[in-house]
């Protein structure tokens, strides 16, 4: 666990009225974005953009879904990994996992909620499909910081223009007093970025470049925003995809919840060439994203060290 004296994450106020492209503060936030990314692989971000009332409806949808049967949730079924149903594992017997691909598209979050709840639930469709919206807004301004604080402006729209989002909804419950404390085990997250939502009960951890473990507090009505592996390639290792865990405190009771948007591109993952040059020689192949998740899956990905350099090194 981090010492009192631990680093604090970067906190980006995207309330802020000033931030608009082309002033001071836009700058000096692409900057620092780049800084957090590359130091810590990941920020917390305060964003108006999902109001109080539909928090509190996204996570009135995370209970009634994680409500439901087993055998109906376990239908859940998509084919790249990791995206449908995760749940029953005896290593992690607190965790518990659901997902809708495409999340930002109406027909598909529509056929999730069908699928679910065959005889309808329309407040769970509206509050999933708004919240997704909201988020990939977000996640537009991300990239578009990101982006130009590496003079890659003219590259953003077409990236955000391939991006697709996979929604997750995420449990992890209390545990028993004879229980594993550990909810989720270190990994570091296969899509371009995260951004993630949670209650009021923390537990994610995340280890910053120097190899320090960080606890992530963050403030209500505020998201994570994380790097995954595909950003750390596009990147040419330049952005850090970092290692995280949960860990549940046996004292709290409380049912940890966690609203997670994945994104990923539908093109190849890339280098830009202007990440390229004799100090910083080409270090990945491009790839297509689902292959990652596919390489992820099998025994080999899943025993990897440095999955990046196994499935797509130069």
């Amino acid at each position: 666990m981090g010492s009192l004296s631990s680093p604090k994450l970067l906190v980006v106020d995207f309330t802020n009225e000033k931030l608009k492209p082309g002033s001071v503060a836009w700058s000096s936030t692409c900057n620092d974005i780049r800084v957090a990314l590359e130091n810590h692989g990941c920020f917390i971000v305060l964003y108006d953009g999902v109001s109080p009332k539909l928090q509190e409806s996204v996570f009135q949808a995370a209970d009634e879904l994680f409500d439901l049967p087993t055998e109906t949730k376990i239908k859940n079924i998509v084919e790249k990994p990791y995206h449908g149903y995760v749940g029953q594992i005896p290593f992690v017997p607190l965790h518990e996992g659901l997902g809708i691909d495409y999340a930002t598209e109406v027909e598909d979050v529509q056929s999730f909620t069908d699928l679910m709840w065959p005889k309808g639930n329309p407040s769970f469709c509206e509050s999933s499909m708004l919240f997704s919206r909201a988020v990939a807004k977000l996640e537009h301004m991300i990239i578009s910081l990101l982006f130009e604080s590496y003079g890659l402006e003219k590259h953003s729209e077409s990236h955000i223009n391939s991006t697709t989002y996979l929604l997750r909804y995420l449990k992890y419950r209390a545990p028993e007093m004879n229980e594993t404390t550990m909810a989720f085990p270190s990994h570091t997250d296969k899509s371009f970025l995260t951004i993630l939502h949670q209650n009021q009960v923390s537990g994610l951890e995340i280890r910053s470049r120097d190899g320090e473990w960080i606890s992530v507090e963050y403030p209500p009505s505020s998201f994570v925003v994380m790097a995954g592996d595909a950003c750390q390639a596009w990147s040419n290792n330049r952005v850090l995809s970092p290692d995280h865990k949960v860990t549940l405190d046996r004292k709290g009771k409380e049912t940890r919840y966690t609203i997670a948007l994945f994104s990923f591109l539908s093109k190849m993952v890339q280098v830009p060439d202007e990440f390229v040059d004799d100090e910083h020689p080409l270090q990945f192949k491009p790839f297509n994203h689902v292959d990652l998740l596919n390489f992820y899956d099998t025994e080999t990905g899943r025993k990897s060290q440095n999955i990046l350099k196994d499935f797509c090194g130069v």
